[in-house]
């Protein structure tokens, strides 16, 4: 593949708005610490070997996607070849969760990711003002997602590094319930074409 992954290695695109704390979350998931950044003007790319739960020792090529207006044209390129999509929002800004909602299913009704699962990080749970997951989830209308899509919410700090112990675990989860769905379909196919 040129990459050095194997298939098998999951690739994962993290998306959201803007200050949602993308960024914060890839660097807490690779280094398990805070690490103080700037917004990201374009892409940053990171493998991730995971170190505890069911996916443990697994390898994650982790693109962190910029969530500024203008470049949220980019994201379908990205989402092509990606296995799962984190996108972050932040659950104290209850203003631009509508933004974030719009954002969201926009993105996953695209061609290019109708069979990508998404993991929803209600991120900034460590504030006051934040909004929980099943909140985050109505707010954002996860139940009108396309059918076909696969969805998870988890609530996490990436700040001080809560939640995220089970990011990896969650999202291989939906990768791997996507892979088993569209390999019945693949034999299905395969099946009806020769009877």
């Amino acid at each position: 593949m040129g990459n050095g992954l194997s298939r098998d290695n999951p690739r994962l695109v993290i998306l959201g708005l803007d200050s949602a704390g993308k960024s914060t979350v890839l660097y807490r998931l690779k280094f398990d610490q805070y690490v103080d950044n700037v917004p990201t003007v374009g892409f940053n790319l990171e493998k991730i070997r995971s170190s505890a739960g069911r996916s443990k020792g697994t390898v994650f090529q982790v693109w962190d996607v910029g969530g500024q207006e203008k470049t949220r044209s980019l994201w379908k390129s990205y989402s092509r070849s990606a296995d799962g999509v984190l996108f972050v929002v932040d659950s104290a800004d209850e203003e631009r969760l509508e933004e974030a909602r719009m954002e969201l299913h926009r993105f996953a009704n695209l061609k290019e990711s109708l069979a990508v699962p998404i993991m929803v990080l209600a991120n900034k749970q460590d504030l006051p003002s934040a909004l929980s997951a099943d909140q985050v989830g109505e707010k954002l209308n996860l139940n009108r997602l396309p059918q076909s899509k696969i969805c998870d919410i988890l609530e996490i700090c990436a700040v001080t590094g809560d939640g995220l112990e089970s990011v990896f675990d969650g999202i291989l989860e939906l990768v791997t319930k996507r892979r088993r769905q569209l390999k019945q379909k693949k034999d299905k196919s395969f099946t009806t074409l020769f009877r």
